[in-house]
């Protein structure tokens, strides 16, 4: 038997080495599966949906439900990225994670990809005509909070709520150009709490490259509220209703709440941006 902490057949060493065997014999274990991946990358058809965003909005709840129907294929891995992060790997290398062709649907779910500046032309120009774009909007105040726990939960953030949402300006401050540059930002990305909930500004783009018959905005609310807006969905996707309920996964735990006085401040910050994304929308969200 292995010694306690140790895993049967890796080679403690000192220094983690033991951990870094572990890993060079699961990349030579997986090389000849990627290798015909990429070898079958042209038989991978690409995405017929792609949920993009926004993050804490249920993205990986929707994702789950929408690869539980019989009618849908489910991918080697939640989120690709492609679009936002991973773009400089190349289509082959988005191609090797769908499943070759067999008469169903493929779904992918990328919540980065509404924020990031460049996601919508890059999925626009690369994606076929097909595909179509699924967007969960949850009120930015409950967004923003969620947001924060979950990078606290993942050890990216150590400043309380307050602090960390009266340095976002200095933090996130050139971190746009960086990304348009295409390079990547970890501030851009993680530190994104009240940026991310103007929604009308990252909508704007992604009609303006993908068109708005092709993006469906659902509030995310209404998926955990009232059953009925889930089977909307698959209405919309043209896939057929079915028995399994919506579920809620990926919740960020919070170790308190926020105090008022920070939920009233973040109301006034995103009140005039929803004013903004209600005209562009033609209908009121989250009871405001």
């Amino acid at each position: 038997m292995a010694p306690r902490g140790r895993k049967e057949g890796v080679t403690a060493l000192p220094g983690g080495s033991g951990q870094r065997v572990k890993s060079t014999l699961l990349r030579t274990a997986y090389a000849p599966v990627q290798g015909w991946r990429y070898a079958t990358a042209g038989l991978r058809p690409l995405p017929d949906v792609v949920i993009v965003g926004a993050q804490r909005s249920g993205t990986t709840s929707m994702h789950t439900w929408l690869c539980s129907h019989p009618a849908v294929a489910p991918l080697r891995y939640t989120e690709l990225h492609y679009f936002d992060v991973h773009y400089d790997r190349g289509e082959r290398w988005y191609r090797t994670h769908y499943p070759i062709a067999r008469g169903t649907r493929s779904i992918e779910s990328s919540p980065y990809m509404l924020f990031h500046p460049l996601a919508p032309v890059r999925a626009g120009t690369d994606l076929p005509v097909k595909t179509r774009f699924i967007a969960l909007l949850r009120d930015p105040v409950e967004r923003a909070i969620s947001h924060y726990w979950h990078e606290r939960r993942l050890g990216r953030e150590t400043e309380p709520l307050e602090v960390a949402l009266a340095l976002e300006d200095e933090r996130l401050a050139g971190q746009t150009e960086v990304v348009e540059r295409g390079e990547k930002s970890f501030q851009h990305r993680n530190r994104s709490y009240q940026a991310r909930g103007l929604y009308a500004e990252q909508l704007r783009r992604w009609f303006g490259a993908v068109g708005h018959d092709r993006i469906l905005i659902v509030e995310s609310e209404e998926l955990f509220r009232r059953p009925e807006a889930a089977s909307e969905v698959l209405d919309w996707l043209g896939l057929e209703r079915f028995d399994v309920p919506f579920p809620a996964v990926n919740e960020a735990r919070r170790e308190h709440e926020a105090d008022i006085a920070i939920q009233q401040n973040l109301n006034r910050h995103f009140a005039p941006h929803n004013e903004e994304l209600f005209e562009l929308l033609g209908r009121r969200m989250w009871n405001r």
